[in-house]
């Protein structure tokens, strides 16, 4: 079989090659393809393993053709198959890594620096292999930037050659200061022997089996130059198989998101810190061995706002049999330890919440008190259609555990006796309200309109084409929007084939904003868990979006020119701007039947309005686009919502 590397060359130079590859012919001959033939070659290229050729070569080879309505189709199916391809991430490095020629013009640029600030690498070891060591060491020695120190502490390895590689070490450098200990103290107790002897300004953490990049504290020095008041640095990290020759599993990082780390641990690896700060809180806590990191950085994050994410793989987490990176299972202690640990940080910031197992292995949910259960107002903007706004209402009224709500449905020009019928049938009911909306469909004006007819304190937007699945979806939403730092907050939705329809929504997808994670099966967890965990977003759809009054007023509602599309992401946007926090929590469940009501925008009226709209929102938030979403990797793809290798740069 034809080595992926081989075709993509043969390719890329233009030669030709033998048809029998794609079509099994016999003779060979320049390819000219027919639109079935480009058909049957991207089928086998999905068998063959070959998806990751299309995405690279698509805009050069077949042009023409790959805009067929067909071919779209399937272009949709193989990159929802290739976006954990390893090749992808291949051709990802390759793109995207500094190689020898770019190295060199990182040395000649650092030594222009007005800042050079010595980094100190903290390692504790014990008893790592031989080789992952040595490796280990190399990575540090082979950084372009010099102003380091490799700070070691032995805690009383049994293996002979631990001593003896570590001499070698530091006899061959000086910048390599070692302690050996008679004995282990753990993680934490090692980490704090070596943080003794570290001198400089900064810290950073290297586990005596991982391997730091080339580039790694070039590219922290050069973060710190552009913002010296920088505290605390953390990166992009991959995994490193045991042999060291794959690199899999990539991790590319939101910015800071303080509620996202709370569900787990998405800093983990590289993480630089100032050096006094690790001192002002006591370094690391021995109790905590296992989740010492992790309980290290909830204490720091307390302590300063000065928080950076350098969007780039400086870090390569080496996947041991013993490992956390290879198996969650291996350490189970070490997710206790990080639960006592996220206690901690609540009952500091004297927050009243449990904390309880996640979704998955090594993820968390912290679920807050509802402290005043003020009333709710579920605002549903509805036109005909009594079947479907039967069942929203009435999963409403009967899966609803938390009960101090009213329900208050807008009629839009309703013509249906049915629909009427249905509403003599609600007046009896005294948490329902109907009122009437009687000018032209403008989502944005309809809830306006709603919202100036209640007066409770929270406010909780809701389609009429939803149907609430887990009882304790409203809670999960108030739990959140009761915090005075968060703005909106947002729900799990999911397609009636129980694939998901909204998973958080991300900015810059598709040109606009895209729903996270769409399509993808009910039962993944997602990209790093993403799906299945509370986190802050930039947006959330209001097809079930809840909101205070207060902020709800203090950015001016929803903005009434965006009639059908973006009105929601609009609103989030406004929220941001005003400092709130936006949070996307799992344990909100609902079915949506999008689009049911009102249809696609798929007449040629409906697509001049949509261009219309699309155009003001890129208009309106244009510095928005062109910084990025903080809680979207750049280096991840804005073609699709599957959280894929953005192979475009």
């Amino acid at each position: 079989m034809i080595k992926e590397e081989s075709t993509y060359k043969m390719l890329k130079n233009g030669l030709t090659f033998p048809t029998t590859i794609l079509f099994g012919k016999k003779e060979g001959r320049q390819y000219k393809p027919t639109s079935s033939h480009v058909v049957t070659m991207m089928i086998q290229f999905v068998n063959g393993g070959w998806r990751s050729f299309l995405e690279r070569f698509k805009d050069k080879i077949y042009r023409k053709l790959w805009t067929h309505t067909f071919l779209k189709r399937l272009k949709s199916k193989i990159r929802q198959k290739c976006w954990t391809d390893d090749f992808s991430y291949k051709l990802w490095i390759k793109r995207n890594e500094p190689d020898e020629a770019a190295l060199k013009t990182m040395r000649m640029d650092l030594q222009s620096w007005a800042y050079r600030p010595k980094i100190s690498i903290v390692t504790p070891v014990y008893n790592p292999s031989e080789n992952d060591m040595t490796q280990c060491i190399k990575s540090v020695l082979d950084q372009i930037y010099d102003n380091w120190e490799l700070c070691l502490v032995d805690g009383g390895s049994t293996e002979s050659y631990v001593k003896k590689v570590i001499n070698n070490f530091a006899n061959s450098d000086p910048r390599i200061k070692f302690v050996l200990l008679s004995k282990n103290h753990g993680i934490a107790g090692n980490s704090n022997e070596a943080l003794k002897i570290a001198t400089g300004e900064y810290v950073g953490f290297l586990d005596h089996d991982d391997m730091l990049a080339s580039f790694a504290l070039y590219e922290v020095v050069k973060l710190l130059n552009q913002s010296p008041t920088t505290d605390f640095i953390y990166s992009d990290e991959d995994k490193i198989s045991q042999n060291g020759k794959k690199r899999c599993d990539v991790h590319f990082k939101p910015d800071w998101s303080p509620d996202t780390l709370l569900s787990y641990n998405y800093v983990c690896h590289f993480t630089v810190v100032r050096r006094s700060l690790v001192e002002a809180i006591g370094g690391f806590r021995e109790e905590y061995d296992g989740s010492q990191g992790y309980d290290l950085i909830l204490r720091i994050v307390q302590k300063t706002n000065h928080i950076k994410r350098i969007p780039k793989i400086l870090y390569h987490w080496r996947a041991t049999q013993t490992s956390t990176a290879l198996d969650p299972t291996n350490k189970p202690d070490a997710y206790l330890a990080g639960k006592k640990a996220i206690v901690g940080y609540l009952q500091s910031r004297e927050l009243d919440a449990e904390v309880l197992d996640g979704i998955f292995l090594g993820c968390y949910r912290v679920k807050y008190e509802i402290k005043s259960p003020q009333k709710v107002s579920i605002i549903i903007p509805t036109k005909n259609k009594a079947a479907m706004l039967k069942q929203c209402v009435f999963s409403v009224l009967n899966k609803t555990h938390y009960k101090n709500f009213e329900l208050l449905i807008i009629d839009n020009h309703s013509t249906e006796q049915e629909t009427f019928e249905f509403y003599n049938n609600l007046k009896e009911d005294q948490r329902i309200r109907i009122i009437s909306y009687k000018e032209a469909f403008n989502f944005s004006a309809i809830n306006n309109y709603a919202v100036r007819h209640t007066n409770s304190p929270y406010l909780l937007f809701l389609n009429n084409d939803t149907e609430v699945i887990s009882s304790g979806w409203l809670s999960s939403l108030l739990e959140f929007v009761q915090r005075k730092d968060v703005g909106a907050v947002g729900a799990k939705l999911y397609y009636p084939n129980n694939t998901i329809q909204h998973a958080g929504v991300i900015i810059g997808l598709c040109k606009v904003a895209g729903h996270s994670h769409k399509y993808c099966p009910r039962s993944s967890h997602g990209y790093t868990g993403r799906v299945n965990v509370i986190q802050n977003l930039s947006a959330v759809t209001a097809a079930c979006m809840m909101i205070r009054r207060e902020v709800f007023e203090e950015v001016g509602g929803f903005d009434e020119r965006f009639s059908h599309a973006f009105n929601d992401v609009d609103l989030c946007l406004k929220v941001r701007e005003k400092g709130y926090l936006v949070i996307y929590t799992p344990y909100a469940e609902l079915y949506h039947h999008e689009s049911v009501s009102r249809g696609y925008e798929n007449t040629p009226e409906r697509k001049t309005r949509f261009a219309k709209e699309t155009e003001l929102m890129q208009c309106k938030w244009k510095h928005v686009f062109e910084k990025g979403d903080p809680y979207y990797n750049p280096n991840l793809t804005l073609d699709r919502e599957d959280f894929g290798v953005n192979l475009e740069t």
